[in-house]
């Protein structure tokens, strides 16, 4: 007898691992809850039953992913295993490093790279003039997309009527009394700087930074990230951006067009 096909969709549902995404959100809970918490702070944050955050909980402290004292669980560093895997995987990580050290040193100024995941940017990598610590975006850091600059750029990778619809359908708390959240206004700034190839955001994300970013697209133009530099808008003018940090992010993403696949 001939096998029965299955529903489209029937088979990727069938074969999807319930407690494994319930150990991943719990894991996703501490950075929201910023502090050595207890099984239940834990439960009720990624809310799941007091039973099964225990279990999660306890398999994770045998990975080694997760400490307790007996009452409080914390993280341990063995969780950045996971973000290490990601990063040295990532092909957009490989290429741009170089890129963001080399334009970070001519600026002397720190650059980062960012993807989209969902309404949020996530800073994935950055440059630095120095091989020293100095203030910047954190590479895990997250920002909402809408009141980017890097955010608005790729948003710009969606013909109108779906960013339309993004917009209208994501979040948009402002930020700064600066913020733009009127989604028309939005549709019409991301509208522009897809139109120039860039994003200026002033005082938008934060009370007193201001930032540029250019679109960083693979061989076929599909966009893939954005690279951007900031800094306080006491230090460098909008005009300054323009002028000196503009050419050499453009210089650096199409520099590495070509490479991205």
């Amino acid at each position: 007898m001939p096998k029965l096909k299955r529903a489209e969709g029937e088979e990727r549902a069938t074969d999807f691992v319930e407690s494994l995404d319930r150990g991943i959100r719990l894991l996703g809970v501490f950075g929201t809850i910023g502090a050595p918490a207890t099984l239940s702070d834990l439960a009720r944050a990624a809310d799941l039953p007091r039973a099964t955050a225990r279990r999660i909980l306890f398999t994770l402290e045998h990975g080694g992913f997760v400490t307790s004292d007996g009452k409080l669980f914390t993280l341990t560093p063995r969780v950045l295993t996971l973000a290490a895997s990601y990063l040295q995987s990532s092909q957009v990580v490989t290429v741009l490093q170089p890129v963001l050290d080399r334009i970070a040193l001519a600026a002397q100024e720190i650059s980062s790279l960012a993807v989209l995941d969902g309404d949020e940017v996530v800073f994935i990598a950055r440059g630095s003039p120095t091989r020293v610590f100095s203030a910047g975006l954190d590479i895990g850091y997250r920002l909402p997309a809408f009141c980017t600059s890097v955010g608005r750029v790729m948003l710009g990778q969606f013909d109108d009527g779906d960013l339309t619809a993004r917009l209208a359908a994501m979040q948009r708390e402002p930020m700064t009394p600066h913020t733009v959240t009127d989604p028309k206004r939005l549709l019409a700034c991301v509208r522009g700087d897809r139109e120039q190839g860039y994003s200026l955001v002033d005082r938008e994300a934060e009370p007193h930074f201001r930032s540029i970013s250019v679109p960083v697209r693979r061989y076929d133009d599909v966009i893939v990230g954005a690279i951007n530099m900031g800094a306080h808008v006491d230090r460098v003018s909008t005009a300054e951006m323009i002028e000196r940090f503009l050419p050499l992010l453009r210089e650096g993403a199409e520099s590495v067009k070509s490479m991205l696949l």
